[in-house]
């Protein structure tokens, strides 16, 4: 069944340069039905793989550009009026699929933004007073953009805490650039093909599922999820005052199942501790709630992550 992720990374790599750590963030994603944020500056190929993963997969996708005159209508769907048959009939939105990306997330107001919570908790949409179930797989894969000033929102707690995970996409290497710049100058980037399909994505999901963890790791986990939320009962307590609130439960369950995706994609039959540490901030560093202190001094939650790491002993 590897040879299948293998060849999905083939395929995204005929449009995609680099970026090795997005690729396999989002496909890990998809093999725990976890929502993806991901967190980069314009220009980083981030809808694209996101388009070229649903297209090896055989996979409905639909792109939402969020603004913000977006309405949760625009998103969710709406009820309208049908005066050939004087009845209201339901007009489904773009959630109606099985990825969903949702482009420059924090551009759209708070209103929008919760409209997503029931669907991405729930896989449920509530129209009027009917509710309809999102066919799966669903996934959202929501982009934002970190300089963005002008017209932006920050995403409220509640819903960073529904993504799995938040990608840092950082900037290509010189020679990686260079190569999007010849692939671009020459018109070389391949077409795309789908290499799986949904029953081939269940497979996978269940091959991932089927990863031994020991109890040593499983405790190394939860003692990293308590360590943010009471770092003195950990040897941190120079850090305590940076954190206003710790990783919720979600990150718990998250952990347990992102983690054993990784080492399903790395040929491992069992996790270890490296696939802990590997995966730690992509899962936590949007679910630390910083305190006043921390924005003041600039701290950010990935180097309270790393003395997390650091404090906490491994197994």
């Amino acid at each position: 069944m590897r040879e299948i992720i293998d060849a999905i990374k083939s395929e995204i790599k005929k449009v995609v340069v680099g970026q090795e750590s997005m690729i396999d963030g989002l496909i890990i994603g998809l093999l725990c039905d976890g929502h993806v944020l991901l967190e980069g500056v314009p220009g980083l190929a981030k809808t694209t793989t996101v388009n070229a993963l649903a297209k090896t997969l055989g996979l409905e996708f639909k792109r939402v550009q969020f603004t913000p005159d977006l309405l949760p209508s625009d998103i969710i769907g709406t009820e309208i009026y049908d005066p050939a048959k004087n009845e209201f009939k339901i007009k489904r939105g773009p959630v109606f699929t099985n990825l969903l990306l949702a482009d420059e997330i924090n551009r759209a107001p708070a209103k929008v933004q919760s409209a997503l919570l029931e669907v991405m908790q729930e896989r449920q949409v509530t129209i009027g007073d009917e509710t309809f179930f999102i066919e799966k797989p669903f996934l959202v894969m929501a982009t934002q953009n970190p300089v963005e000033q002008e017209g932006a929102y920050n995403l409220p707690e509640a819903q960073l805490d529904r993504f799995m995970m938040k990608l840092v996409v950082g900037y290509n290497t010189k020679e990686e650039e260079l190569e999007i710049a010849r692939r671009v100058a020459n018109n070389a980037f391949g077409k795309i093909e789908a290499v799986a399909s949904k029953e081939d994505l269940e497979k996978l999901k269940a091959e991932a599922r089927q990863i031994h963890m020991d109890k040593e790791v499983e405790e190394y986990i939860i003692d990293l999820i308590f360590a943010t939320r009471e770092p003195q009962n950990y040897g941190l307590k120079e850090i305590r005052h940076y954190i206003a609130f710790g990783a919720s439960p979600r990150a718990s369950i998250d952990m347990f199942k992102a983690t054993k995706a990784l080492a399903f994609m790395r040929g491992k039959d069992h996790v270890t501790p490296l696939e802990v540490a590997y995966i730690a901030k992509d899962i936590l560093r949007h679910r630390i709630i910083l305190s006043y202190e921390a924005e003041a001094e600039e701290v950010s939650s990935d180097y309270l992550i790393e003395k997390v790491l650091e404090a906490v002993p491994i197994p």
